[in-house]
């Protein structure tokens, strides 16, 4: 199979698990046991499989092929190059290929002026009216062509404008465009390109980042702090003529093979083997050439060999487009597709599997608990009534009594229910003291005071140690309460069904150390990029200032965001079991009591009164039946994993 076909049967796997569980959403609306916490927990599940995207970033200095092995891998299947692909640079600005059904096809072009307002590309996101777009006649390959040439278009200014857009001129080694004759620099006409295609497996949900070098990847945070880390997958690319340059070197220690970045999904290429397909040399005095380059770049870089990939994706899209099948062999191609799809496509469907499986298999036990509690209670007072065929008033009179103090015992019981509300909406509250966002916003702008106020780079450097000391301590203490919060309601959760015969199960868990991580990860970057010596003793205070804030202070009070979503949404699903048993509970207490009541006051009910119950005692058994078989259905389908062997059963 063909990382294509592959991804479509990963694709295929979430369709039926969105399906799954549209069937349960039906299936409690149906035996009216939805409710509106059940129904936004469901509903955000779906919204979040419509919405997955599988994020692949081609990573390189220009020259060296990404475009091509963009194509290779992805478009042959077009016919013809998607992206433009000629010697120099053809990509000048990050680009992202997706596909969004609401737009019609076209390129979304964000001028490179935008970069002196300090707004992030995803905050540009939200205003189209910024950008320009370029429609894209899909029909016509030649069109299509023409349209894409514009992420390569460039622009002349002068030295100090490219400065203030953030590319460092001059005539050194280390600066991002050089000075010409007359005076002017080169740089890209655009920030960022959106090129909505809809090409199948884009419209799978798979997005492809293009990346510009590494002076261009240098120049826009973004990038480096949200984009590349993000992704699930990067591929780096070198020559295979020049193996692992200076330049190929800083980006892989500065952006992908960082300390503290994420490792898994990372592989690097070694393209354009093909110039090294010397027709004076034999297949094995070509192929021990490439394995001794391979084993240099393993060694440079710090890898293990089988991490490298040795491939000519010019070779293998002209195969591909041609049907030459010795030809692909020969280009390493399906190696590396076959990395790509033994790793990538499983972690991806891994992820998806963790998210989906706890929140639905706590929906689903909830649901279970629920109509199991009422089954329950409906047998009790199955069992009282029928007890009571042909007894007296005087035992009727005692059975009443009975249920009467249990209800009462029950209602004493909830004074400790109602007492836990308050101990939990007091933990809740210390909780967001240190997650949300109010204590974040504190924090931010007492930093953003010191830093201005700043006489000695001393003072500065310590800020933003500060910021981050903070912000870790912060997340450790919300990590306890959590915990705190979990243990009290775990000792409720037992205690009621102790004393109450309650079904409720453990309490879920939340865990915030994704988000410790991402703070390391953004500590890492600015320790290297904005608190350094170099950076203290040659940037002006305000402006150092200006990118700590805006290049990392955004990007953790995003991972804040998050952490708080996931928080809000634990803390009602951790509560909403004990709300749903308590109050069934009041109300079978309630039923009990009212049919005995009948029952004293008018014997004759009582048969009626029975086979009413048993009527009821059917549907709930009916209930739990259908709950059981929907709910066996999306267990099923999570269970599934993409190994070779079920990827092509669900092709």
């Amino acid at each position: 199979m063909t990382l294509a076909q592959q991804f479509a049967a990963y694709s295929k796997w979430r369709t039926q698990l969105s399906a799954g569980l549209e069937a349960f959403r039906r299936c409690l609306s149906e035996n009216e046991l939805s409710d509106a916490q059940t129904e936004l927990r469901i509903r955000q599940l779906l919204e979040k499989l419509r919405e997955d995207r599988l994020h692949v970033a081609f990573v390189a200095e220009f020259s060296r092929g990404k475009s091509e092995l963009i194509n290779a891998i992805f478009f042959a299947d077009y016919g013809n190059r998607m992206l433009p692909s000629t010697a120099g640079r053809t990509t000048m600005c990050p680009t992202e290929l997706m596909y969004d059904p609401n737009k019609p096809p076209g390129i979304e072009l964000l001028p490179i002026q935008t970069r002196a307002t300090n707004s992030s590309i995803s905050e540009y996101k939200c205003y189209p009216d910024e950008w320009k777009v370029v429609p894209l006649d899909t029909k016509s390959a030649e069109s299509m062509q023409e349209a894409l040439r514009s992420v390569s278009e460039v622009e002349r200014v002068s030295p100090e404008i490219a400065e203030k857009l953030g590319f460092a001129s001059g005539n050194r080694e280390s600066t991002v465009v050089r000075v010409a004759e007359d005076g002017m620099v080169e740089i890209p006409h655009w920030r960022h390109a959106i090129i909505n295609f809809p090409h199948p497996l884009l419209k799978q949900g798979l997005v492809i980042l293009d990346t510009p070098g590494l002076n261009a990847i240098g120049a826009e945070p973004e990038l480096t702090l949200s984009l590349l880390p993000n992704a699930h997958a990067v591929l780096f690319i070198l020559a295979a003529d020049t193996g692992v340059t200076q330049s190929d070197l800083a980006i892989w220690n500065e952006h992908i093979g960082a300390p503290g970045g994420r490792k898994k999904g990372r592989i690097v290429v070694l393209n354009k083997i093909d110039s090294m397909w010397d027709e004076l040399k034999s297949e094995e005095e070509i192929n021990a050439e490439i394995t001794r380059q391979t084993n240099n770049c393993a060694w440079t870089l710090d890898l293990p060999e089988s991490q490298i990939f040795p491939v000519s994706a010019q070779k293998a899209l002209v195969a591909k487009i041609n049907k030459d099948a010795s030809l692909l062999k020969r280009s390493r191609l399906p190696d590396l597709e076959a990395a790509l799809s033994g790793e990538l496509i499983p972690a991806k469907q891994e992820i998806i599997h963790e998210n989906t499986d706890a929140e639905f298999s706590d929906i689903y036990l909830r649901m279970h608990s629920l109509v199991e509690s009422r089954l329950t209670g409906l047998r009790e007072q199955l069992g009282e009534l029928t007890e009571l065929r042909g007894k007296n008033k005087g035992v009727v009179e005692y059975m009443m009594g009975k249920v009467r103090i249990e209800k009462e015992e029950f209602e004493s019981g909830l004074q400790r229910y109602y007492a836990l509300r308050s101990v939990f909406s007091q933990l809740t509250n210390k909780l967001f003291d240190h997650l949300g966002l109010d204590a974040l916003r504190l924090l931010t702008s007492s930093t953003r005071e010191t830093m201005l106020a700043a006489t000695f780079s001393k003072t500065l450097s310590d800020s933003m140690k500060n910021f981050f000391n903070i912000t870790r301590a912060n997340l450790i203490k919300s990590d306890g309460e959590i915990g705190e919060i979990r243990t009290m309601m775990e000792a409720m959760y037992k205690r009621f069904t102790v004393e109450h015969g309650l079904n409720l199960g453990a309490p879920s868990t939340l865990s915030l150390l994704r988000y410790q991580k991402d703070i390391e990860r953004l500590e890492f970057w600015c320790d290297t990029h904005l608190n350094t010596m170099f950076q203290l003793m040659t940037q002006q205070k305000n402006t150092l200032t200006q990118k700590f804030f805006d290049e990392v202070a955004t990007q953790v009070r995003r991972a804040f965001e998050r952490a708080n979503r996931d928080a809000e949404s634990w803390l009602k699903a951790i509560m909403a079991p004990m709300e749903t048993q308590v109050r069934e509970h009041q109300i079978q207490l309630k039923r009990r009591l009212e049919s005995i009541k009948r029952i004293h006051q008018a014997t004759e009910t009582l048969e009626d009164r029975i086979n009413e119950l048993v009527h009821v005692e059917n549907n709930f058994v009916s209930q739990i039946q259908a709950i059981e078989r929907v709910g066996q259905d999306v267990q099923s389908i999570l269970k599934k994993t993409l190994s070779r062997r079920n990827l092509l059963n669900a092709a």
